[in-house]
């Protein structure tokens, strides 16, 4: 075997080598810093998927990742396999407590038309869809309240793995533990097998909600909306601080003149030159510059 061969395969490791590698083209891919501590973490995710694709090593799958066939096929997969997708219903519950009990009064008496002008929010990293689907919960149980009122919800991620997750529906019920119990009754549906412990998302809550795969580097994210609200809760936090002022950036040229952006708790905004004010703890409000 070849002598640098041979120093890429030892030990099975990534290479120092090729960890720059598949760090930079992680980096310009999706924008996602992947420090050397997360190493580790790379070469446990990526570990399985060498042995279906029958490699030995990590530095035939970097071979292979940067043919030709490999950038066609295997970078969504392998983006798949690094991005963080951790989610919850009703994750953040302070941020839906504002939602009906602030944001959403104020819009409707705001002169807003209904049912003509319909309230559109986009949850721009869905993961398996739990946050997409809280938003239609509870977007729904205002419109219960408001004859007129009608909402669309846009659901994106980079990842077609979780996306097709978020698409079924299905869900362990230990995952909706979070969920009160009057909205579970009305929205989530057992099998006829309930000792599968899984449910679903009803119809009518599924129907409300769209989804598709986007990449936030991507130059045009190709959607024409306007929209209410934006959620990215702890989505820039896995970017460095230009990429997180680009991206928000980017998201505010998608906001209604009165929009809003919900983030973490974890996140900041000190430092970037973004057009959004603190209305409420994590809750910032687009303004003119």
């Amino acid at each position: 075997m070849h002598q640098a061969a041979q120093i890429r395969e030892r030990d099975g490791r990534l290479s120092n080598g090729d960890f720059a590698r598949m760090s930079r083209l992680i980096y310009d891919e999706c924008g996602i810093k992947m420090p050397d501590v997360k190493r580790t973490m790379l070469e446990a995710r990526l570990g399985k998927r060498l042995r279906s694709l029958g490699l030995h090593s990590f530095g035939e799958y970097c071979d292979y990742l940067f043919s030709r066939e490999g950038m066609g096929q295997e970078l969504v997969i392998m983006i798949d396999l690094v991005t963080t997708n951790k989610t919850d219903f009703f994750h953040e519950p302070a941020h839906f407590d504002y939602m009906l009990l602030k944001l959403l009064p104020d819009w409707a008496s705001n002169g807003n038309d209904l049912p003509e002008r319909k309230f559109k929010v986009w949850s721009a990293g869905c993961s398996t869809g739990e946050e997409p689907y809280t938003l239609a919960m509870v977007l729904n149980e205002f419109a219960l309240e408001l004859p007129g009122f009608d909402y669309r919800i846009l659901a994106t991620d980079i990842s077609t793995r979780v996306l097709e997750t978020a698409i079924r529906a299905v869900y362990e019920e230990d995952k909706i533990e979070p969920v009160p119990q009057p909205i579970k009754k009305k929205y989530l549906l057992r099998g006829k097998d309930r000792s599968s412990g899984l449910v679903r998302i009803v119809p009518e809550i599924r129907a409300k909600v769209r989804f598709r795969r986007l990449n936030f580097m991507d130059a045009d994210f190709g959607i024409p909306d306007k929209f209410d609200i934006i959620f990215c809760c702890n989505v820039v936090i896995y970017f460095d601080r230009p990429t997180q002022e680009r991206l928000l950036n980017k998201f505010c040229a998608h906001l209604a003149t009165v929009g809003y952006i919900f983030m973490g708790h974890s996140e900041t905004l000190n430092g970037l030159d973004v057009p959004l004010a603190m209305t409420h703890p994590t809750v910032y409000r687009k303004y003119k510059r």
